[in-house]
C-alpha cells in the first residue's frame, strides 16, 4: 500500500507550462543594458528554477550591472516583472496530465503548491485559472521552500517520509533533501535533467502514479 499522505507541487513547469514566460520577461527587464546581459540574465534565470526572481533580481544587478539594489528599487522591479508575467501564466498551457491528477487526487489526501512566485502574485493565478478548489494551501516565497515545507508537514502532522513534492528544479530536490520528503522530478522530453543521476523523473504528469 502506497504511504503517501499528503502531495506537494511546484507551480511553474510542474502544473503549467510557463517557463518560458519568465524567461522572455527577464529578457525583457535586461534587454536595455544589451544583448549580452539580456542573455546572460536568462541563462541565470533557467540555470536557478525554483529561485524566487528577488533573490535573482538583486543577484543580476550585482553581477552584471554592478548595482546594489535597495529594497525600494527592488520591490518596483519586482512588481514591474508581476506586470509582465502574472497575465500570461493566468492564460498558459497546462502541463499534460496536470489537471487530470489533481482531480483524481481531490478528496484523497491534501495538496499543497510551493512555488519561488511572490505570495499574492501566486494567489490570484491560482484563483484566475480556477485551481484553489484542489489545494489544501497555496505558499509562494517568502519564505524559502524548505521552510514552507517544514512548516506544512509540523501543522498537518504528516512525516517527511509520508509527504511526495513534485518539483522541476535543482532547488525543489534540494528543498526535498533538506526536508526529508521524497521526491519526483518532471523533466519535459528533450530537456536535460537538472537533478542528480538516479533521481525519480517524469516527462509531464500524465506519468504521475502513486
Amino acid at each position: 500500500m502506497d504511504a503517501t499522505r499528503a502531495l506537494i507541487f511546484d507551480f511553474d513547469g510542474v502544473i503549467v507550462e510557463s517557463e518560458h514566460i519568465k524567461s522572455r520577461a527577464f529578457a525583457g527587464m535586461y534587454r536595455g543594458h544589451g544583448e549580452a546581459v539580456a542573455a546572460a540574465a536568462v541563462a541565470h534565470h533557467e540555470a536557478n528554477g525554483g529561485i524566487s526572481r528577488r533573490q535573482k533580481i538583486r543577484h543580476l544587478h550585482r553581477t552584471l550591472l554592478g548595482i546594489e539594489l535597495g529594497e525600494g528599487e527592488l520591490e518596483a522591479l519586482c512588481r514591474r516583472f508581476s506586470v509582465l508575467v502574472e497575465d500570461e501564466v493566468v492564460a498558459c498551457e497546462r502541463v499534460p496530465g496536470a489537471y487530470e491528477v489533481l482531480e483524481a487526487q481531490h478528496g484523497q489526501r491534501p495538496m499543497f503548491i510551493v512555488s519561488g512566485t511572490p505570495q499574492e502574485e501566486l494567489v490570484r493565478i491560482i484563483a484566475g485559472r480556477g485551481l484553489d478548489r484542489w489545494f489544501t494551501e497555496v505558499w509562494g516565497s517568502p519564505p524559502e521552500k524548505s521552510p514552507t515545507i517544514r512548516d506544512i508537514l509540523a501543522r498537518h502532522g504528516v512525516a517527511p517520509d509520508e509527504v511526495l513534492f513534485i518539483g522541476d528544479a535543482a532547488a525543489d530536490w534540494r528543498a526535498a533533501q533538506e526536508t526529508g520528503v521524497r521526491f519526483l522530478g518532471r523533466v519535459a522530453s528533450g530537456k536535460p535533467s537538472p537533478f542528480p543521476p538516479g533521481t525519480p523523473v517524469i516527462s509531464d504528469l500524465t506519468q504521475f502514479a502513486i
